[in-house]
């Protein structure tokens, strides 16, 4: 099965946010802050969307609980996905995780 993991970063918290430069023209181009005259992004917290191994449910909660205890997230939806897709909240949600609870099953 092909499963999904979607979460949120929040800032460390010594720092209030994350800057990144915003570069329509150059999509994809990595450029120190420094170095570019891009629009800067700031932000508090970062979605993220990452592909989870896992053959059965079982499985993949497993595999994201090991994800979500090394990041700062504190929430957590997976979803099963058998389009691939990088889209937040395509497929079917599973289940989800909030620290101090474990998971629920949807």
């Amino acid at each position: 099965m092909n499963y999904f993991l979607e979460y949120t970063i929040p800032a460390a918290p010594d720092d209030a946010e994350f800057e990144f430069p915003h570069d329509e023209i150059r999509p994809g181009t990595i450029i120190p802050l420094s170095e570019t005259n891009a629009d800067v992004v700031h932000t508090p917290e970062l979605p993220a969307r990452t592909g989870i191994i896992g053959a059965t449910v079982p499985e993949a909660k497993l595999e994201a609980e090991q994800l979500i205890t090394h990041s700062r997230a504190t929430e957590a939806s997976l979803y099963e996905d058998p389009s691939n897709s990088l889209q937040a909240g395509v497929g079917t949600l599973v289940a989800t995780f909030t620290e101090g609870r474990g998971w629920q099953d949807a």
